[in-house]
């Protein structure tokens, strides 16, 4: 019984070994000490900090976003009612500047980032709806497995309004003459909500009951979304209206896809081990 449990053992090491897991090296040479520290194996972790800015700074000119001398956008800076996700890393004390043209509009300081994965969200918008001086709206995403929903009111201006959340379409039951009523919640603003997989609608309703804005929300596991409130009223004139914006948009189909990675992961793996098995 011993025998057979140590073939099992060589066999399962030896299929791992295939399948990239382990690596097993043999050597019949005596190693000195001072070899053995030409090369750590123990590295330091290194976290992964995306980086999320929406531009909810009503202007009909677009933005552009420098870490230090490097302008993030490029050839396309973002326009008003705009998200763009960057992969450049980030570090604690970064500043991130805003730039309309030539003239800067405004500074962010990055603080102190977590010891995990996550995404930056930054906002930057209208302090008031007098002067043109900017404020900033922030939040770290965790890399947690559910969908997360960061809900943030920018309007300026008298104007008051919700935002709700509701099922895409109403849900049919098993009699097919009864239809499930529609679940739909309030979004309170300046929070962060866990959702659900799915698809949803999400409204801006004012004062009145009446419907101002509409936009769709596509959630996925280990997502990160924001629901925008945008506009301002402007005493002077030229005020833009209180709408939505929601970003990122994923495509709905990939509410149906999302198993097929592991699977096909899960079977490489499995073939890796079976050749490893004959080559042993």
């Amino acid at each position: 019984m011993a025998v057979c449990g140590l073939k099992a053992i060589v066999l399962a090491a030896c299929a791992l070994a295939a399948a990239g897991k382990v690596q097993l090296r043999h050597s019949s040479h005596k190693v000195s000490d001072e070899a053995l520290h030409v090369g750590s194996f123990v590295t330091p972790l290194e976290f992964k900090h995306q980086l999320r800015v929406c531009n909810a700074f009503p202007n009909t000119g677009a933005l552009d976003v420098y870490l230090g001398p490097e302008c993030l956008t490029g050839e396309r800076p973002m326009a008003y009612k705009s998200c763009r996700d960057f992969a450049t890393p980030l570090k604690s004390g970064d500043k991130l500047e805003f730039r309309l043209g030539d003239a800067s509009t405004g500074t962010f300081s990055v603080a102190d980032l977590p010891n995990s994965d996550g995404v930056l969200l930054l906002v930057i918008h209208r302090h008031d709806s007098v002067s043109t001086a900017v404020a900033f709206e922030s939040h770290i995403f965790a890399a947690i497995d559910s969908a997360q929903v960061a809900v943030i009111d920018t309007y300026k201006g008298k104007d008051v309004a919700v935002a709700k959340i509701m099922d895409k379409s109403a849900k049919v039951s098993k009699d097919p003459k009864a239809v499930a009523p529609v679940r739909s919640e309030e979004l309170r603003y300046d929070s962060v909500v866990a959702v659900s997989p799915g698809e949803y609608q999400v409204e801006l309703v004012g004062a009145s009951g009446k419907q101002e804005s509409r936009a769709t929300l596509v959630a996925l596991s280990h997502g990160s979304y924001v629901v925008l409130r945008v506009g301002v009223e402007r005493p002077s004139g030229g005020s833009l209206p209180s709408e939505l914006v929601v970003f990122p948009n994923p495509n709905p189909e990939a509410l149906h896809s999302g198993a097929a990675p592991h699977v096909a992961s899960a079977a490489s793996v499995l073939l890796a081990a079976l050749a490893a098995l004959w080559a042993c």
